[in-house]
């Protein structure tokens, strides 16, 4: 590691405020003890993660997943977050993921992407051997 990065990693991120439902939130990137929880919520929508995604296409599609997202990311009680108008949401989950972007885009999307290439081979061939599975029996030739 260079010494200039050291000691940029020295600094703690300067949050990026952003003012949603009269409420301004400083916004900084995940933490650790968050991850769990932020890896669960965000599974079921990695794939269509992007580097500029479509929030309402997201929030069809993955309302529940979006929504639990923010409240992670916000630090703020779910209930607030369904509070929110649908523009606020949206604008809300923009400033999330450009504070996370590293983490959703660089982290995220290619380890999804990684593990569906690695599953297309099976899914194709139209069979999913199940854990602990063996493999078929072949008849010995007499």
């Amino acid at each position: 590691m260079t010494d200039e990065k050291a000691d940029f990693q020295t600094f703690p991120p300067v949050p990026r405020v952003v003012t949603v439902a009269g409420t301004a939130l400083e916004l900084t990137p995940i933490r650790l003890g968050e991850l769990p929880r932020l890896l669960a919520a965000v599974r079921p929508l990695a794939a269509d993660l992007s580097a500029e995604p479509d929030w309402f296409d997201l929030l069809a599609r993955h309302g529940e997943a979006v929504l639990e997202l923010l409240a992670i990311t916000t630090r703020r009680e779910r209930a607030w977050v369904n509070d929110l108008s649908l523009e606020e949401a949206v604008t809300l989950a923009a400033a999330v993921f450009e504070v996370n972007a590293d983490f959703f885009v660089r982290r995220v999307a290619p380890a999804i992407q990684g593990a569906a290439q690695r599953l297309a081979p099976i899914l194709s061939a139209g069979t999913m051997p199940s854990p602990g599975s063996s493999p078929p029996a072949t008849a010995t030739p007499r």
